[in-house]
């Protein structure tokens, strides 16, 4: 079934899925991007691939690339780095990028790319569980893909006055969420490997507190029929009420509020 722009923004202008033209004036506001995306045969995912723009860092921005094949060897790439324009070639405000990572907004809510070019610690998950990895032991990797949205904008936005703690945790400002499906090709050990695959992005622009942050579940998956769900649940207060617990299930074009029992 295929969706239409309006399903896919969900609510929200065009504009929220650009990118900001220069430092926040905030110290504390960020601009994120996230994926997290894997291969439909199992063979290779990438368990995290990000930006982190901060106010007080704009220009040394962290970012996070992770590499994982079935076998158990994962690579490192996580770093920081200086940011690219933030304009593209038709002088949009749509490339967020650190270092050796970039993210392009191609159509907004629909379609963006993204490229990582550069070293990455290389090891075994239990290495990586033990803390023992070898910084030195590094492999150059190159990732390309592009990932079309399945998905309605999935939402989380707070302000400040009326958030639960919870939500404040989320971010003040807006936060929302796709499920995409990809297409890309992953260089590595002289070898192209092309790959299509499924995953999920965030975009947000906003100050995100976690002082008291305590954990969180936090899980979705989009089906081959076109079905999707979504959830994040914060644990129970310490008294053992009930706290941010927030989802949805998207079928038949329709996104269903949820929550995770």
């Amino acid at each position: 079934m295929s969706i239409s722009l309006d399903q896919l923004r969900n609510g929200l202008e065009l504009e929220k899925d650009l990118v900001f033209p220069n430092k926040p004036s905030h110290p504390e506001m960020r601009e994120s991007t996230s994926i997290w995306m894997f291969d439909e045969t199992g063979a290779f995912g990438f368990p995290r691939m990000g930006v982190e723009a901060e106010a007080a860092c704009w220009d040394n921005r962290l970012f996070q690339a992770n590499f994982a094949l079935a076998d158990g060897r994962i690579m490192n790439g996580a770093g920081r780095g200086a940011p690219p324009s933030p304009f593209g070639s038709d002088g949009r405000l749509d490339v967020l990028g650190a270092g050796a990572i970039s993210f392009q907004c191609a159509e907004p809510f629909r379609r963006w790319t993204m490229s990582f070019d550069g070293l990455a610690i290389d090891g075994h998950v239990s290495q990586q569980i033990a803390r023992t990895l070898d910084p030195n032991r590094r492999t150059h990797v190159r990732l390309e893909a592009e990932m079309i949205m399945q998905t309605p904008a999935w939402i989380q936005a707070s302000d400040e006055k009326n958030a639960t703690l919870e939500e404040n945790l989320m971010g003040l400002g807006y936060r929302f969420e796709h499920l995409f499906r990809a297409e890309g090709v992953f260089h590595v050990d002289g070898n192209a490997r092309a790959f299509k695959g499924t995953g999920l992005r965030i975009h947000r622009q906003s100050i995100r507190r976690l002082e008291g942050f305590f954990g969180h579940c936090w899980q979705s998956a989009l089906f081959p029929d076109g079905r999707a769900f979504g959830f994040i649940a914060y644990p129970p207060k310490p008294d053992g009420t009930e706290s941010y617990n927030e989802g949805y299930v998207y079928q038949d074009g329709r996104m269903i509020k949820a929550k995770a029992v």
